[in-house]
Order: C-alpha cells, then structure tokens, then sequence
C-alpha cells in the first residue's frame, strides 16, 4: 500500500478549501453608469470609450450641480461589500488644483464617506471603503457636487476585501462581460446590402439614399441624435451649396433632411422668387433666431426632423447608441461590423455587402485595414502650394462651442481655480465661442479627444470666470448666464481612408476634369491653423484659430475618392473621403458631404443590382451613376418618374 505524504494531503486540503470558499463568495456586482435608470442630468459620453475602454457619465452643468443619477441593484446575500468606482479627476493632467470633477455615490440614501473624482489622472478605480449591502434591492445614486463635468464609468461591489477589479483591456472587458452575464456572441442584426457607420448629414443621406433606391440598410449611429457636427449637440451650421453643375439635382436629399438656416438664406437670397427661396424667406422671418449659424438654440438644428425622414424609410434600420468596435473580413472585404450598445454594453452583428464609412474619423476603415492617412503631407509629395515643407501631424482641430444669454437679473459664476488662468491681456472678451474656439491641432483627434475637449472646457470655464469677476467688463455682463457649452466635440479633420483617386489642390485649382466627376464643392479651400497671436500667449495649448482661404470656382470631384483602394466593399462620404490635407479644406462642409451620401447611396445600389462592388461601378456602369446623379434621389424626384 503506497503511503501518500502528510504535506501532500494537506496542500489538498488547502486547494479543496480555497475552491469551496471561491464558490461561495459571491460574484463582484458590477454597475455601468451609462446603464443606470434614471440618468437625471447626467449624459453618456462615448467619445474615448476606444481609448479608455467604456462610455462613462459626464455631469456636464457649466457650474451648476446637475440632477442626480439614481438606478436599482440585486445583492445577494446582504454583508459587508468593498466598493470601487472608475473615475479620475480630469484635470490632473495639467497639474490644476481643485479636483473640480466632485461627486458622491449614495447607498440607500446614505453618501458614502469618499468622494471621487479627486484624484488620479487616468481612468482607475478609486477605492470607496467598505459599506453594508442589505439583501435584495439597493438604490443607488451619483450626486454630482459641482456641475464641473465628474465622470463615473462604472461602480463594483466586492465582498472580497482583497478584491480589484482590471483596469485595463482586455481583461478589464473580460471582466465586464462575465459579470455582467453578457453573451461571448453578438446577437445578429441581419444582413444588409448596405451598411452605413455614423449618422451625421454624410451618413443619413447614404442611407436613405441607398434606401430610396431598394436597398436594405442598416444605419448605425453612436449618439442617440443624428446629424453629427449638425446635431443640436454640436451645433455646426450646413455650409456649402447644392444644386450644382454637373448634376443640379445633388443637393434634393440634404434640402430634406437639413435644418432651414444660414447658407439657405444665402442661397434664398440670390433667387429670392422661386417657391423654396419664399418658404426659406418665410421660416427665418417667423424664427430670426435660424439665421444662427453656428452654436445657436438647439431647435435650430432639427434633431427631429433627420430622425423623422430616415425612419419614414421603410428599407432603413436605425440604430442609435451604437458604437462599431470591430471589423470581421473575408479575404479584402468586410463581411461585418460588431456594434456596442453605449447604453448596455451589449453587442450586435451586422453582415453585409457593401459599407460606407461616414464616421468622420475614418473608424470602420481603421478597424478593416484600410489604407489612411493623417496630418499634412509635405510639399515635396503633393505639389500643393499649402503644403508645408516637411510633412507633419498636425490637423485642423474640434471646437468645443459655446454661448451666454442675458437674463433680467445677476447671474453670478464662480472662480476657477483649476481651469486655465487670465488676466486683462489674455481674456477673451466675447460671450459666444464660435468655429474659431479651436483646440488639439497637434494632438491625436481619435486617441486624445477627451484631453482634447477638456482643455477647450477649462479655458472656456476659465475666460468666463475671469471675465465675470475680474475683467473691466463684468459690469457690462452681470446679467449674462453662460448658457450653453458643447460637451461633444466638432471635429474637422483625422483620418483620410486612401481611395484610387487622392485629390489634390491642383485639381481643384486647375479644374482638371475626371471621368467619373460627380459631387460639386463651392467652398474655398478653408485651412485651419493655431492664431500667432494665441500661440504667443499659450504656446502648445492654443484654442483659438485662423483660417486662411483660397477661393475656388465649384468643382466636381471623382467618385473613385469615395471608394477604398484596398478593401473592395468600403465607400465613404464626409471628412474621411480619399483627399490630401489641403484639399480636405474645402469638401469637408456638410452640404458637400450630404450630396457625396446621395452618390453613395446610389453607387450602393448598382453594386446590389450588377452583383459589383464600387471601382466596379467605376470600370462598368459609370453611365448609369450619371443617369442617377441627373435624376437625383429627393422624394419629389423618384415621385414623378
């Protein structure tokens, strides 16, 4: 009989011992933010969730505490708990004292002893102590304490004193998954013949577009309003014209979807007697206020009425709140595109023929192996006469815009320590932060946007605090409330996906004509830089610009910049289409882009009826895209024929 060793049976033992106790202690309960119940004033902000691996809740007040947070959770059993929060303070990257980003975490009514949000300047977990969890539901709430944008991700609940949860992926989304009890498979949405990432002006109108046309579609947006830079979030006006030569019936799909405002005024006034310039005329005589450009009342941007033409498409499926994580490939085509819900974090497949991405950033043709580009390429390169000698990162930048209303009475605001400094010299005397409130031009637009906008917030928040209580006109203003501060920022430029044709400025220029011309840009090519004069006070933190403008006769551009060179089934229309730093300054308005979604639309559905793909519509059916584009793709134009 073999003997077996004391020690081996009580290492056993142990093991035995330390399994059973690993059963019967309950699993870490895990509480995302943006899945909470009630969101009171509290926003969902999903901008860095690539980066820092989450959306998170921003309490976005301009000073004033917002409504508090409240859900429910299950505990099961009732005991002592450690409790975790993933937060940071957001303005430690600079060094700011202050911690303005201060909230409590209410148990039960009872805020626990921590506050968060005052330390570290990364996204980590800060350690809230210990709290006794009764058995069954618990109500929680995130107390906001100042209105200066806190951020929480997400709350764990460990009765394991010795318990962290991961702070960094892909364990920390492992973890997530688990606990949370979410499917390792993302639910399947379908399969579309077309599918269209990001809902701004581009995006809607390929969608509908394509929809009109008898594709089935799919269109994925990751905020819960469409319309993007033109959304009542970020509150950029619709610039450029439409209804240009070549193809004058570009432009009927933007008219429908986009908000009456300042170009159409233009345009009204140059043809003041036809119907749509009356109708225009007639609007903006009854609402002034639409003549706003840009950062105007949030009813200027029609959030409502996007939303209202794409879903009376019967061929289109919305999904908002829905950010693309990742990209599944078949040899050089995409087959499909995971989706994320903002909200809870769970996951959607969706498979297709063909793509457009109308991120902006270029995302879905990052995550498939598109080719790109970003910064200014170097004059040796190109030729342009913009381009720089050298070629270098820098970009046009976001604007984080703002604006204050005078009230009947005082409306105080406070100091801010912890924001960026001004004196009489350096303050910006205006209550109105326009296009040119301009930040990140040599920073990262996709992975630094957070740090990015909250660099625009603290000198934003600063220049009014200074301009309140310590300027020589805070008389002048005692009655001013700063009423409006975007929290969602309006980029211009990042990503540029690589297509068979790269426009350059001596195309638009030299009018140097393509086969396959087709959407027409009016805007003078209108680059961005930091302002000398910014840059001598705040040098490497500027937010303001200039823009420098070379104007152009309008120009038709080649369809072959809205195609991928290397993945056969990606389109896209925006920002992102296949042009050079320099170029991108004039196609990058959102009249353009709308009429460059109507093309791909219509490109979407010869590839679905010639079984192509889109450089096949190029080689092959280019004509019948002309025939298209001559008809157009507005409801009154598909009605008569």
């Amino acid at each position: 009989m073999k003997t077996i060793p004391i020690a081996s049976i009580v290492s056993s033992l142990l093991l035995a011992a330390q399994v059973l106790a690993a059963e019967q202690t309950p699993k870490p309960i895990l509480v995302e933010a943006e899945g909470f119940a009630q969101l009171g004033g509290w926003t969902v902000d999903q901008q860095a969730m690539d980066v820092m691996g989450s959306p998170y809740l921003l309490a976005h007040g301009l000073g004033t505490p917002v409504g508090d947070a409240v859900t429910k959770i299950k505990v099961a059993p009732g005991g002592e708990y450690r409790v975790w929060v993933r937060t940071r303070d957001w303005v430690a990257p600079w060094k700011a004292l202050g911690a303005p980003g201060k909230f409590q975490l209410l148990v039960n009514g009872k805020p626990l002893k921590t506050t968060f949000g005052t330390e570290g300047a990364a996204w980590h977990w800060q350690d809230g102590g210990s709290v006794n969890l009764p058995a069954g539901k618990v109500k929680l709430v995130l107390h906001d304490l100042t209105g200066f944008d806190d951020r929480c991700d997400a709350i764990v609940f460990s009765s394991d004193a010795h318990f962290r949860p991961p702070n960094s992926d892909p364990a920390m989304a492992e973890f997530r998954r688990k606990t949370l009890g979410l499917p390792k498979e993302p639910e399947d949405a379908g399969e579309f013949d077309l599918v269209v990432v990001g809902g701004g002006i581009a995006g809607c109108c390929t969608a509908v577009s394509a929809a009109r046309l008898g594709c089935k579609v799919a269109l994925i947006q990751d905020r819960p309003v469409l319309g993007g830079n033109n959304s009542s979030e970020v509150r950029v006006g619709l610039s450029g014209l439409i209804h240009q030569q070549p193809y004058p019936r570009l432009g009927d799909l933007v008219d429908e979807i986009g908000p009456v405002g300042h170009w159409p005024l233009y345009e009204a006034k140059r043809d003041p007697d036809s119907p749509r310039s009356k109708h225009i005329l007639s609007v903006i005589e009854q609402h002034p206020e639409k003549k706003i450009h840009n950062a105007g009342p949030a009813s200027n941007y029609e959030d409502d009425r996007k939303r209202r033409v794409v879903e009376a498409e019967k061929n289109v499926r919305l999904f908002l709140n829905t950010h693309v994580i990742r990209a599944e490939k078949q040899g050089d085509r995409i087959a499909a595109v995971i989706g994320k819900s903002i909200i809870s974090g769970r996951e959607t497949k969706f498979r297709g023929r063909i793509f457009a991405d109308c991120t902006g950033d270029g995302t879905l043709g990052f995550l498939a192996g598109a080719d790109f580009r970003v910064g200014r390429e170097a004059r040796s390169e190109t030729g342009e006469s913009r381009a720089p000698e050298k070629a270098d990162q820098q970009v046009m930048g976001t604007s984080v815009q703002w604006y204050a209303e005078e009230e009947q009475q005082a409306s105080p605001f406070p100091d801010c320590p912890w924001a960026v400094q001004f004196n009489n010299e350096t303050c910006q005397k205006l209550t109105k932060g326009d296009w040119d409130w301009e930040t990140g031009m040599n920073l990262d637009q996709v992975t630094e946007i957070e740090r990015i906008r909250d660099h625009a917030l603290r000198v934003t928040f600063g220049n009014w605090a200074f301009l309140k209580n310590h300027s020589d006109m805070k008389a002048k203003i005692a009655n001013h409330r700063l009423a409006w501060v975007a929290c969602i920022g309006g980029k211009r430029e990042s990503r540029r996906l690589l297509g068979d044709v790269i426009l350059q400025e001596q195309d638009i220029i030299g009018q140097r004509p393509f086969p396959d011309a087709c959407v027409t840009t009016t805007w003078s090519i209108d680059l961005h830089y930091p302002h000398p004069e910014n840059t001598r006070l705040f040098p490497g933190e500027e937010f303001r610009s200039i823009a420098r403008h070379t104007k152009i006769k309008p120009y038709p551009i080649p369809f072959r910049c809205l195609y991928s060179r290397n993945v056969q089934n990606l389109m896209m229309a925006g920002r992102d289409i296949s042009v050079t730093h320099v170029a991108l300054g004039t196609v990058r308005v959102k009249r353009t882009t709308g009429m460059m979604g109507e093309v791909l639309g219509m490109a979407a559905a010869l590839c679905k009826r010639h079984d192509t793909m889109p450089r096949g519509v190029y080689e092959r059916h280019l004509e019948e895209l002309k025939t298209m584009m001559t008809h157009g793709v507005g409801r009154e134009s598909l009605n008569s024929r």
